[in-house]
């Protein structure tokens, strides 16, 4: 399958990710990224990532566990989301046929720092009392939410 990604490409996606993480009042993230590196392959072993969305900002709940989160499907149909912070790694991985509920959000959310409200996107892949969250605030991240959204759709409820 072309366009596949290996554990290798995906901690090249999230170094660039947590550089951006960093807002302007923020200190920079202190990372200790061959040890990142290490983390990303251990958890994915030699899994093929299909898709990545990346979060620029930590869905509502994640707050004291990192910086920004990536959600990943393998080839063959698997879920990693995994956060990251300074000192913190985490992941939770799921086969798409685990998920209870699939919905996607389109809406305005009111943004207090510009006074007004601004659009966003929102796939939310459910599974018991969990929930993982993919947040799209731009056209290019709306593109990769609809095409994860689009990607775990098929998977889970493929047309007969």
């Amino acid at each position: 399958m072309a366009g596949l990604m290996s554990a290798d490409e995906i901690f090249e996606k999230t170094r660039n990710a947590a550089a951006a993480a960093t807002g302007p009042d923020e200190k920079a993230m202190q990372i200790d990224y061959p040890a990142l590196k290490e983390k990303i392959r251990a958890a994915l072993g030699d899994r093929k990532v299909a898709l990545c969305h990346i979060n620029k900002f930590l869905p509502e709940g994640y707050e004291d566990q990192g910086r920004f989160n990536l959600v990943l499907l393998t080839a063959g149909n698997v879920l990693f989301d995994i956060v990251i912070g300074d000192s913190y790694f985490r992941y939770d991985v799921l086969s798409v046929g685990q998920l209870d509920k699939v919905q996607v959000i389109d809406a305005m959310w009111d943004n207090k720092e510009k006074r007004r409200e601004e659009p966003f996107l929102s796939l939310r892949l459910m599974h018991g009392e969990e929930a993982h969250l993919l947040l799209a605030l731009d056209d290019d991240e709306r593109a990769s939410l609809l095409k994860f959204a689009s990607a775990v759709a098929a998977a889970r409820n493929p047309e007969k």
